[in-house]
């Protein structure tokens, strides 16, 4: 352990453009429990959340492939060795950047609800107040195909089918499922073992598969052998769109061959704001990022550096912050293409000094516009991955993809061995608001990929874990622009979530000291203790290039994943 933070010190020494008293600050962090060393490398790197997808996405990079082509083949490897986390019946969204323009370019490819599927139809069903997680009403058209698509004709170097490769072969050949993932399974599975098609895929024996034991989805591998071959087509259209829409309408959904042809991702352009010299980037709605960018506005107004990595006036300024950004992103972000949504007052640089100057500096607010459909988000919508790739030119792709809940609605149409995600539940009901359900409108988003730039130091990066993940983005950006430390760190560091939207409850890691959870308490804040490292903070992964275009890469020690960098070609000859 000795070894390995030392190292860990002198690659930030090596490494790194600071100032003494940045790298002072550094080398403190990184000689506190924080785990690992950044990977670093003059190729590319791929860091996600399961080896054996950051694996096959540094193998695409070996061969040729871009950033993009590796980021799409880890995902999809993702969905067989986690698939209650993502998949192809999800949504994604990502961030890429392009090294020789310098340009970001933002897809939004979260998919839209049924023409059908209105509050009218709900209500003639007796559904009126929110949508059932576990119906086939909440499946919203997938996005995350037509997002490969989109991203791989724009970006792609290799065919598709190269791409596809090493996840057709692990759901035919069978993989080994990992710690975690077995754990997060076994629960998930006893709740949807009744579900339509899940047992018979996601419940092998009778049991979701142990650690170490090996998992196949041939059916999935057929659905994938279909995208390989025919691109978005071999999924919104043909065999596997007629299995899904017979299912559908077996179930009593209501879509239909036109929700699914008609779908197409969005390219847009990403968000920004200005934090202590850096350029933080974000999507725009309908997803949460803005939330993030609130969040660090306000918490710019406060001398942070000053107070010192989570002591208690760092926390509380955070903490406070995180509510009054929370509350403004659930009151005004929805699909742009059916409201107008403010994102130039919510991300104002007055509107954050105003909301600064509203935090108590000695006590919780416990009151922030709470709702019906506030309470509903509250518990719902943790499984998610997120995966980042930077290749030997530095091109970076920031990828989030999810279903939503564990094995989102946990329906599995028969013969497509994958589960449809229950997006849609994070629609409301009620008429007239910016999130409201409507045909081919698309839901408020949990998922976000993020991005930061200071002159030639660029990261992707990205956090899991439903309406976690902004605020865990804001405390990653925190660590490195407040606190110098590196992706590494950033990403180890003990965190804090908190899960509702009212209140004043806080969920905080058991490695920030105990006088300091303390002086937190005493301050109105009620804190849950969870373990070190525990995967309730979500689980990152990020990527940097620097000045001389050395790669570093990082993940999560609350996952089971790691960054894995390229191996030169040469060593495949």
């Amino acid at each position: 352990m000795r070894t390995s933070l030392l190292l860990g010190v002198v690659l930030v020494s090596l490494f790194s453009f600071r100032t003494s008293a940045q790298t002072k600050r550094v080398n403190e962090t990184r000689g506190r429990n924080y785990g690992r060393s950044m990977v670093v490398s003059g190729l590319g790197i791929v860091a996600t959340s399961q080896t054996l997808a950051s694996a096959a996405g540094a193998d695409i990079l070996r061969d040729g492939g871009s950033a993009v082509d590796a980021a799409i083949a880890a995902n999809a490897v993702l969905g067989v060795t986690e698939p209650m986390m993502n998949g192809i019946g999800g949504d994604l969204f990502a961030i890429v950047y392009e090294a020789g323009s310098k340009k970001l370019y933002g897809l939004n490819s979260s998919g839209w609800a049924p023409q059908g599927l209105t509050i009218e139809f709900l209500k003639s069903r007796g559904i009126t107040k929110s949508l059932p997680g576990g119906s086939i009403q909440s499946t919203t058209v997938p996005g995350a195909v037509a997002g490969w698509d989109a991203l791989h004709q724009r970006f792609g170097k290799l065919p598709l089918a190269r791409v596809l490769a090493p996840a057709i072969y692990y759901a035919k050949e069978g993989v080994p499922i990992a710690e975690m993932v077995s754990r997060v399974w076994a629960a998930a599975g006893r709740q949807l073992e009744n579900q339509p098609g899940f047992r018979q895929v996601f419940l092998p024996g009778g049991h979701a598969p142990r650690t170490g034991e090996i998992f196949r989805d041939a059916d999935l591998a057929q659905s994938l052998e279909l995208i390989a071959l025919h691109g978005r087509d071999g999924f919104y259209r043909g065999p596997l769109a007629q299995k899904l829409l017979r299912f559908s309408r077996e179930q009593g959904g209501t879509m239909s061959e036109q929700d699914l042809a008609d779908f197409q991702p969005e390219w847009v352009t990403p968000i920004s704001t200005a934090y202590r010299g850096w350029t933080v980037s974000e999507l725009p709605p309908n997803g949460q990022g803005i939330a993030a960018l609130s969040m660090l506005n306000i918490m710019e107004q406060f001398p942070l550096p000053e107070y010192g990595h989570n002591s208690v006036k760092a926390l509380h300024i955070m903490i406070e912050a995180k509510k009054l950004a929370y509350a403004d992103l659930m009151e005004y972000t929805g699909d742009p293409r059916f409201s107008r949504i403010p994102v130039d007052q919510l991300l104002s640089k007055d509107l954050a000094r105003r909301r600064a100057d509203s935090i108590d500096p000695s006590h919780a607010h416990c009151t922030v516009l709470p709702s019906d459909f506030t309470a509903k988000l509250n518990a719902m919508g943790s499984e998610t991955t997120y995966l980042t790739a930077i290749d030997q030119n530095g091109n970076i792709v920031s990828l989030i993809q999810s279903n939503f809940a564990s094995f989102g609605t946990g329906l599995v149409a028969p013969g497509t061995g994958f589960a449809l995600q229950n997006r849609g539940e994070l629609f409301t009901l009620e008429p007239g608001k910016p999130n409201s359900l409507a045909p081919h409108k698309r839901p408020l988003h949990t998922i976000i990929p993020g991005f930061m730039q200071k002159g030639e130091e660029v990261i992707g990066f990205g956090i899991m874990g439903g309406f976690n993940q902004a605020q865990a983005h804001a405390q990653f950006v925190s660590n490195i622009a407040d606190f110098g430390m590196n992706i590494q760190a950033a990403l180890s560091a003990p965190r804090f979530t908190k899960p509702t939207f009212a209140g004043c409850d806080l969920i905080i890691e058991s490695r920030i000291p105990e006088a300091v959870r303390d002086q937190l308490a005493g301050m109105g804040h009620q804190l849950d203790l969870v373990p070190e490292y525990s995967p309730e903070m979500g689980r990152g992964n990020a990527v940097m290039t620097d000045v001389r275009g050395v790669k570093y890469g990082a993940s999560d020690p609350r996952g089971d994943g790691e960054a894995i960098p390229q191996t030169p070609r040469a060593y495949a000859q």
